[in-house]
């Protein structure tokens, strides 16, 4: 869609140095909201105009909430402060030698700035079935996840199909990360405990979850307790976990792997991702689809422009691969930046980056989830459910979306309740196919 001529940024000049923030997510939100004491002008870029909280992105997509649950509007973050700009724009590449970030509307000029545009979603070159597979790293995609398995099952009710009725039924997880066994857990405590009552006239036992790992454990992140413990749980929900499995094509009606098929309408992907890495920067500042950086998070062969979070590798002895892909660094990473603009601005020297690793969580289902604290300590069941559902109450924005999602979380716990299983948008991709003598919903 063109972009009307009469549109720019529209971002005054004055005195103060001008920090632009490519990206709303936590690094970016979390480092705009630590430089309201900065003498400086924010600008914040972002191709939405709201904060998304991935991690409970599986939820939406299982009808545990709406997606106003786990979002927030980025100008709300920055009322009152006369010297925060947002623009909802895409931002396709830096300009480093004229010291200018580009969009879609144009070009805005900067004195810093800080990528902090996070990742997305790893398909590891599998252009053929990219189109015919289902993501879960934004709102949209969860929409699209939830829309399409329902629409599956109002169809499913009405055709008379053997093969077609199995392929509607059967859903396929890829990828045994927090992601994957999340998805595959809630799926699994839908069939148990919500989809019989809402499709009566359907046979929930032949419908199969199949969760996918190309290696040989689950939750690689994690400690081999928490992945051997997920393992469990997930096979006494009735997945059916196939490890050290790779995905070979999927053609929308049948998965190929390396060791067999599985027909099925429905493929999650949830194998990975990999850094968000816009156009223009130096071949040599890019390794791996991620921006090296050095200690203080400034991109390697410049002065004035940052990484922060997903996109951004900082490689040391402790992680030679740069570090983990998770909220948890970005946030850490947006208010260490912060405190060194404040240093740069005031003439002093920048601290070096020290990640504090306050551990990792995965949740399976009611009172099923996993905890690999720092100290060494790991924890299992309710109490470890307990510490995942308060550390993301905590860290959701805004009071209002932690009061809706612990409200929706208790009124599920006693009653196995989702009450947004609603097809609000039909989903529609050109590879589904309708069953003969099926309708369009």
């Amino acid at each position: 869609m063109p972009i009307p001529a009469h549109l720019s940024l529209a971002i005054p000049d004055n005195d103060l140095p001008r920090i632009v923030i490519v990206g709303g997510g936590f690094g970016g939100l979390n480092l705009a909201k630590s430089l309201r004491k900065v003498k400086a002008q924010i600008v914040l870029l972002d191709k939405n105009n709201f904060h998304t909280f991935q991690p409970l992105l599986y939820q939406v997509a299982t009808a545990g909430l709406e997606p106003d649950s786990i979002a927030g509007p980025l100008r709300k973050s920055f009322e009152g402060n006369p010297n925060y700009y947002f623009r909802m724009v895409k931002v396709t590449g830096v300009d480093s030698e004229n010291n200018e970030v580009v969009t879609t509307i144009g070009n805005l000029s900067y004195d810093n700035l800080v990528l902090a545009n996070g990742s997305v979603t790893n398909y590891f070159n599998k252009k053929d079935f990219r189109p015919k597979v289902l993501p879960l790293k934004r709102i949209v995609h969860a929409l699209d996840v939830r829309s399409h398995i329902l629409q599956n099952f109002e169809q499913a009710v009405m055709t008379q199909d053997k093969g077609e009725f199995e392929k509607m039924m059967n859903i396929v997880v890829v990828g045994g990360g927090p992601t994957g066994v999340e998805v595959s857990g809630a799926l699994a405590e839908l069939r148990k405990h919500i989809l019989p009552k809402d499709y009566p006239d359907l046979d929930f036992s032949q419908m199969k979850i199949y969760l996918i790992e190309g290696s040989g454990r689950l939750l690689n992140g994690m400690s081999e307790f928490a992945g051997k413990e997920a393992l469990n749980y997930i096979r006494k929900m009735g997945i059916e976990v196939q490890l050290n499995t790779f995905v070979e094509d999927y053609d929308g009606d049948t998965v190929t792997l390396n060791n067999g098929t599985i027909e099925t309408a429905t493929v999650v992907w949830s194998a990975g991702v990999r850094g968000n890495v816009v156009e223009g920067l130096n071949e040599s500042s890019v390794e791996k689809s991620r921006i090296l950086v050095d200690d203080y998070n400034l991109v390697k062969g410049t002065n004035n422009v940052f990484a922060i979070g997903d996109v951004a590798m900082m490689q040391n002895e402790e992680y030679p691969q740069g570090h983990p892909m998770v909220a948890a660094v970005a946030m850490q990473q947006g208010w260490h930046l912060a405190k060194n603009f404040k240093n740069r601005f005031a003439g002093k020297e920048m601290v070096p980056f020290k990640y504090f690793n306050k551990g990792s969580m995965a949740t399976i289902g009611k009172n099923k989830a996993v905890v690999d604290m720092p100290n060494g300590m790991h924890f299992k069941g309710f109490f470890a459910w307990l510490i995942w559902m308060f550390v993301h109450i905590m860290y959701l924005i805004g009071f209002r979306n932690k009061l809706i999602t612990l409200n929706n979380w208790i009124w599920s716990y006693f009653t196995y309740d989702k009450g947004t299983r609603l097809i609000i948008r039909t989903f529609n991709r050109k590879f589904l196919r309708r069953p003969a003598g099926v309708n369009k919903i």
